[in-house]
């Protein structure tokens, strides 16, 4: 090991990416996790109040609740993580951003959320689930990857049973998806009445089937959704298109 900032330690194999924020960090293994496109998206999609409290279930390595911290000015962020090294990785990063005071990072089932929280406690929730069920997409044989794209240890179900119990009345929940499971999630969002309010599909080109969602969910609201215009990630191969640029920072 050695020393990157005092008291914050880089182990074996790990690395530190810039964010384009505030000039925060992040710690990271790529031969565990990396944290993708889907995250940063969901990040610039998401809605928060001055003074909001914040969850974040399935947190991995800690990057929406970093990214929020630095894009809006809500009071608190709580993160939510199974896997004890990727929390110990959050945590470092979150010192590594001077954040302890902002950002908690609690080890946990997203499972149990439910009872580790107290009720209608969040005025937001985020979530980057895992997409795959089933045999959709080959499932990674390092374990920690597996667990993050595919629903081993929590389904869609999971996470909006507990996002419901979470929220509090009129609260927001976002999360980012595959339109393949646009269906069931809006089903499954409607049956916990978190009633969705706001969707945006992204597109890697503008010529291609969009390959992910964004959609917001307000806690007992009213029927009546705007399907925001498409994003699209490229103009060109390897070059973003301005919108992305935006939501990157650059």
């Amino acid at each position: 090991m050695k020393n990157i900032e005092p008291q914050v330690e880089l182990k074996e194999n790990e690395r530190i990416d810039e964010l384009q924020r505030n000039g925060y960090r992040i710690i990271q293994n790529p031969g565990r996790f990396c944290f993708g496109m889907d995250a940063v998206l969901l990040s610039g999609f998401v809605h928060v109040k001055p003074g909001d409290t914040v969850l974040d279930m399935g947190t991995g390595t800690g990057i929406i609740p970093i990214l929020l911290e630095a894009k809006t000015k809500a009071s608190h962020l709580s993160a939510l993580e199974i896997q004890a090294e990727s929390v110990d990785m959050a945590r470092r990063s979150v010192q590594l951003n001077g954040l302890e005071h902002k950002i908690d990072i609690i080890l946990g089932d997203l499972k149990e959320a439910s009872t580790l929280f107290p009720a209608a406690s969040f005025d937001v929730i985020t979530c980057n689930p895992p997409y795959m069920i089933g045999k959709h997409g080959l499932t990674n044989p390092n374990m920690p990857k597996a667990i993050a794209r595919h629903e081993i240890l929590c389904t869609l179900e999971d996470v909006v049973c507990n996002a419901a119990k979470l929220l509090k009345p009129g609260g927001n929940f976002f999360m980012v998806h595959r339109p393949f499971r646009l269906a069931e999630i809006i089903t499954v969002m409607t049956s916990y009445k978190i009633e969705p309010k706001r969707m945006q599909l992204v597109y890697p080109y503008v010529d291609k089937e969009p390959n992910m969602v964004l959609i917001e969910g307000c806690r007992g609201g009213k029927p009546r959704m705007t399907v925001e215009k498409p994003l699209i990630v490229y103009k060109e191969p390897n070059k973003y298109t301005d919108e992305i640029y935006e939501v990157y920072g650059y």
